[in-house]
């Protein structure tokens, strides 16, 4: 079957010759590629060094002549709310074909692998026809990823055999930009925790509590110290100690790194809700299971708080202003705010 428009969606961090492949692919079945980078809007990670911008950039530089066919658009995550990711995936579609002048009839397709275990997101648009493509091992990305970080910045062969020219270029001019250097130490840093647990009889798997503090319209935010998301913003939380509760440890956290002028029985008494996080790649530093607590309070003056422990700094954050930070957000602390306030 030939198709009008069809839809490719990847993470592309980066852009390597298996994305190629598929592209390549999809286009000797269609008039036009709708590509949609997902991931859009978030910080810089080593797991996600690329922005949606500088990643479009590589679908076009690979694309050459055949670029003026691709319509490419971001994506954002909504990592706890399925449906929410759907809608936005299906928004941007229709985008795509209205600034394409598409027919009403036009023949869209989803480019992917069926029986794959990372394309399941396929079954969620049965309204269009999925199209087999060449797999992009997501293995690759990460190794491209650790040549990257581990010193071999000038691009080692084992890189430049594994992304098409035009990319090779731009990952070969990655490290003389301004967020290299900090990915690098952020790269550093998960080797050698992940070493430090590397004697374990089994992988390990670490429990922390996040507190959601909202009063009067703002939600309380610590700005990172350390490794990893250094200079990030962050839900105040950390680890539960062997001899506490995660509610305890979120009141505990909470007053250690913003000495919040609350006490703990008058915040034990504003839990609003209470929800655990356990996407299996929410931390780059492994399997971490966390649980989050949203104390609620509608009105009053915002008590004084101020940085200490880990955080260097604090603030009391407008809540429309928080939900547009998420490009300044550690980890999944965004969508755990969006979980919790409905946005």
């Amino acid at each position: 079957m030939r198709f009008d428009y069809l839809v490719l969606i990847g993470r592309f961090q980066p852009f390597h010759n298996g994305h190629q492949a598929a592209l390549t692919h999809a286009l000797r079945l269609a008039d036009r590629l709708i590509v949609l980078i997902g991931g859009a809007g978030q910080a810089r990670t080593v797991r996600s060094p690329w922005t949606a911008v500088e990643r479009a950039d590589m679908i076009r530089a690979a694309a050459g002549e055949d670029a003026g066919r691709l319509t490419i658009l971001p994506l954002r995550d909504h990592l706890y709310n399925e449906t929410l990711w759907v809608a936005e995936v299906q928004r941007r579609v229709a985008e795509a074909l209205a600034a394409g002048g598409a027919a009403a009839n036009a023949a869209v397709g989803l480019a992917g692998r069926n029986g794959d275990g990372a394309n399941a997101y396929l079954a969620a648009f049965p309204q269009w026809p999925r199209v087999e493509v060449p797999a992009a091992d997501a293995l690759v990305e990460a190794e491209i990823r650790s040549a990257l970080f581990s010193g071999a910045a000038g691009g080692p062969p084992t890189v430049k055999a594994l992304v098409p020219a035009p990319v090779f270029e731009l990952l070969a001019a990655f490290p003389a930009s301004p967020a290299y250097a900090g990915l690098a130490r952020e790269d550093a840093f998960i080797r050698a925790y992940r070493a430090s647990w590397a004697a374990a009889p089994y992988p390990p798997t670490f429990v922390t509590a996040d507190a959601v503090v909202i009063h009067s319209g703002h939600v309380l935010l610590v700005r990172r110290r350390g490794e990893p998301g250094r200079g990030l913003w962050a839900l105040p939380g950390g680890f539960v100690n062997p001899d506490e509760t995660a509610l305890d440890a979120a009141v505990r956290e909470l007053h250690e790194e913003t000495r919040l002028k609350i006490p703990p029985a008058v915040l034990r008494g504003a839990i609003k809700a209470r929800q655990v996080f356990d996407r299996p790649d929410r931390s780059l530093r492994g399997r971490t299971i966390t649980h989050a607590f949203h104390f609620d309070f509608p009105a009053g003056e915002l008590p004084p708080a101020r940085a200490g422990d880990d955080a260097d700094k604090v603030r009391w954050t407008p809540v429309n202003e928080a939900l547009l930070m998420e490009e300044q957000l550690f980890e999944d602390h965004f969508h755990i705010l969006d979980y919790f306030l409905g946005a």
